[in-house]
């Protein structure tokens, strides 16, 4: 259900409603990535590439991508033959479909393949990477029932009536901490690969240039010459820090840094506090009957983002009041 709501949110964004096909997009694209991220002798023996073939994996694979892409081409079908006058209103795709009709801008070539593939990693990243926050964060307070109090008393004590107003979530400093310790915990944990252009040396390591770099944000994020506590999840540790998500800081790194840290980064944190702070306010959580706060399952695995291998299941219980 998470999934569904953060969807909802970005396909609005993107494509101007709902996307229809939104629940087959996600599963399939998921679906391949789990494939791809269990082991593959592929990838330590291209010459094995046959085995692919021989097993199924490939058929299924293009399966799957043939029929995202009949999905996608009906959407940029639906932009195409819809009135497009007011520039005011446009979605995502709207605006893509003008600047490759255009043709004037300093853009490398705009094809329709690359708007699908646009349309698809916004779609199923900016989907899982915030879905996946808001799970663990409510992962974390369900282990943690006094933080759970905490978050709800201060979004009932902000919020007046039943509507979250953008006013209202920049006053929920304890559920912002929340967030960010809980991105903290559960980063993705490599970051986009860089390349050095030039050699260096790094803690008495020699880096030859055009090195492929791999950052692990996790261990930088749970280093305990960083951290107090480090596996603990402790909000409270952020009240003081300065600490941010620019990227300035590298012990804490959810977003990347530089030239290449996500573009997305306001639009995802908005969505995943606009979603808390309403599962917060209108809504108490307790654990099914019979399963106690020891007993949720905390690992993980990594798809698009690192999401636990069970998925959380809790009992909402209704706080809404009519107007």
């Amino acid at each position: 259900m998470i999934r569904q709501i953060v969807n909802n949110i970005v396909s609005r964004a993107t494509l101007g409603d709902v996307c229809q096909d939104r629940e087959f997009i996600i599963d399939s694209t998921y679906a391949m990535l789990k494939s791809f991220n269990s082991f593959n002798l592929f990838n330590y023996y291209p010459s094995l590439n046959f085995l692919n073939a021989i097993s199924g994996k490939k058929a299924k694979w293009l399966k799957m991508h043939k029929e995202v892409d009949v999905i996608l081409e009906k959407i940029l079908e639906e932009h195409r033959n819809r009135p497009r006058n007011n520039q005011d209103h446009e979605d995502l795709v709207d605006i893509l479909l003008r600047v490759k009709d255009a043709g004037d801008f300093d853009l490398p070539l705009m094809t329709n393949d690359r708007i699908k593939a646009i349309i698809l990693e916004l779609l199923t990243a900016g989907t899982s990477s915030s879905s996946m926050t808001i799970e663990w964060a409510f992962c974390e307070m369900m282990r943690n029932p006094e933080i759970m109090k905490k978050a709800q008393s201060e979004v009932r004590a902000v919020v007046k009536g039943n509507t979250i107003t953008e006013t209202d979530i920049q006053s929920l400093d304890y559920m912002k901490l929340i967030v960010k310790e809980t991105m903290r915990l559960h980063c993705v944990p490599i970051l986009l690969p860089r390349e050095n252009c030039k050699d260096c040396i790094v803690d008495g390591y020699d880096i030859p240039a055009k090195t492929t770099i791999l950052v692990n944000a996790w261990a930088c994020a749970t280093d305990p010459e960083s951290w107090e506590n480090p596996y603990s999840f402790i909000p409270e540790r952020f009240e003081k820090s300065s600490i941010s998500y620019s990227g300035d800081d590298f012990e804490f790194l959810p977003f990347g840094a530089g030239r290449r840290m996500c573009p997305g980064m306001n639009f995802g944190l908005g969505t995943v506090e606009y979603v808390i702070a309403n599962l917060l306010h209108h809504f108490n959580w307790k654990l099914p009957e019979g399963v106690k706060t020891h007993d949720l399952d905390m690992r993980e695995f990594t798809a698009i983002s690192t999401v636990p291998i069970q998925p959380l299941r809790i009992v909402p219980i209704s706080t809404s009041r009519p107007n």
